[in-house]
């Protein structure tokens, strides 16, 4: 499974993305679950979670594109904006922007 994140925005207006390839990878079983809440629109925080909410001056937009699931699914892409994550997609934008980093 391929994971990307792009996330756009912010005070400095500063674009930031990364993909993580979870082939191989330690880690790859909680990345994938992570991945699977995004798509799904689960996580927990009780924000609105997908691509509805409105954002905040000079937060963060979010987009994340899966390539390839368990179920062998194709792409999925979702988009959401602060302050509205949910507590999968901020603990999947971290860990992959992180591994880009």
């Amino acid at each position: 499974m391929l994971i990307r994140v792009r996330r756009t925005g912010g005070f400095a207006g500063i674009e930031r993305s990364a993909e993580v390839d979870t082939a191989g990878r330690a880690d790859a079983a909680e990345l994938h679950d992570l991945a699977e809440a995004v798509v799904a629109g689960k996580g927990g925080d009780g924000g609105e979670g997908g691509a509805g909410g409105q954002g905040v001056p000079d937060g963060f937009s979010y987009e994340i594109t899966i390539d390839g699931d368990r179920d062998g699914d194709g792409n999925r892409t979702v988009r959401f904006r602060d302050p509205h994550l949910t507590d999968a997609q901020r603990a999947l934008v971290r860990k992959v922007l992180a591994e880009g980093a």
